[in-house]
């Protein structure tokens, strides 16, 4: 049975006119706390919201939009800023959030597959995954796409799936996550159903989308595996073609006409889910705060629009619901890497 068959809310956020935008919160290390009279007094501080990679990204351009309608919406009283801390497609910072001895209620972390991705690959593997944070909320769907400039001579994945059986040496494929991790799975996909050895694949990672993008257009890759949602501006300007991508359906908008794996001979689906998370020993009262205003957040039009704006579908699931899915998703990422001989 081919392991990659209906693999769904499976991995792998703002804009880059946005740009860094990064600052810390007023806050060092303090928690929240109960006061005496039993009620909370958190936030006491402002807020910051880490995307572990540059600008441009999923998790970058999805950090600045909760930002952007918490702050909008007057949900949250205190201000909330977006700091990007890019490096080694996430694992990086995902350490530095894992092992903080003094544990920050005032420090969030986006995140999508590579966090469980990252904890169980052979290769560059970290020893820290979901379960050294506190899940808070999943808050879309997004899906993978095989992208080429424009003027590439590459006009379906057909075309780049021969060009690999051809010489596999020849063709460059990049993503912005580590090599093992979401991008390269979403890229090597389509090859490993083709009956291409997907460790015969030439991938060169970069740190976030933003970066793969820029050595796209570059001509430092022939091809780059992404996020959909965040390569519908490029596909508008005319600077780029998406070949398919990985949905069960065609999807709307910018890429209404891009045919999906199926459609192109790759009997497969992947799809990318983004959440927000909290430190490991998270204080109950900010557990409580948070799922209470980003329920309330993903009901409001502000963020509707958001969704809208940059092409994700909407997939919420509270703090516990999160956690359930997440133990879920990591025994498939197990057999998604096993599969692709990745596995520890």
């Amino acid at each position: 049975m081919k392991m990659w068959k209906k693999i769904t809310s499976v991995a792998f956020a703002a804009t880059l006119a946005l740009g860094l935008a990064a600052c810390s919160s007023d806050d060092g290390d303090s928690k929240g706390a109960s006061s005496s009279s039993g009620g909370s007094d958190y936030p006491k501080n402002n807020i910051t919201i880490v995307a572990p990679s540059g600008a441009g990204g999923g998790w970058d351009l999805t950090a600045r939009a909760v930002a952007k309608v918490m702050n909008e919406t007057k949900l949250v009283d205190k201000a909330i800023s977006v700091e990007n801390k890019p490096g080694g497609g996430g694992a990086v910072y995902m350490a530095e959030f894992a092992t903080k001895e003094v544990k920050n209620d005032y420090m969030l972390m986006v995140k999508s597959p590579p966090i469980l991705i990252n904890n169980n690959k052979a290769e560059g593997n970290s020893p820290y995954g979901y379960k050294d944070t506190t899940p808070l909320a999943q808050l879309t769907r997004d899906y993978g796409a095989i992208v080429v400039k424009n003027d590439s001579e590459f006009k379906t994945l057909e075309d780049v799936l021969n060009a690999i059986k051809k010489d596999p040496t020849s063709i460059t494929l990049a993503g912005g996550s580590a090599p093992g991790s979401m991008d390269h799975l979403v890229g090597v996909l389509p090859a490993h159903e083709a009956g291409i050895d997907p460790k015969s694949v030439k991938y060169v990672s970069y740190d976030g989308g933003g970066e793969a993008i820029a050595a796209l257009l570059g001509n430092n890759a022939d091809v780059i595996a992404t996020d959909a949602s965040t390569i519908a501006t490029y596909v508008k300007s005319g600077d780029v073609r998406v070949l398919a991508v990985s949905s069960a359906e065609r999807l709307e908008g910018e890429l209404s006409d891009v045919p999906t794996f199926k459609e192109s001979g790759i009997d497969a689906e992947f799809t990318i889910w983004r959440g927000i998370f909290g430190p490991k020993e998270m204080s109950d009262d900010a557990k409580e705060y948070w799922n209470e205003k980003i329920a309330k957040m993903v009901e409001t039009d502000e963020w509707k629009a958001e969704l809208e704006k940059n092409g994700w579908a909407s997939e919420y699931r509270n703090g516990e619901e999160f956690t359930t899915y997440l133990e879920e998703q990591d025994k498939v990422i197990v057999e998604l890497l096993t599969a692709l001989g990745m596995q520890k």
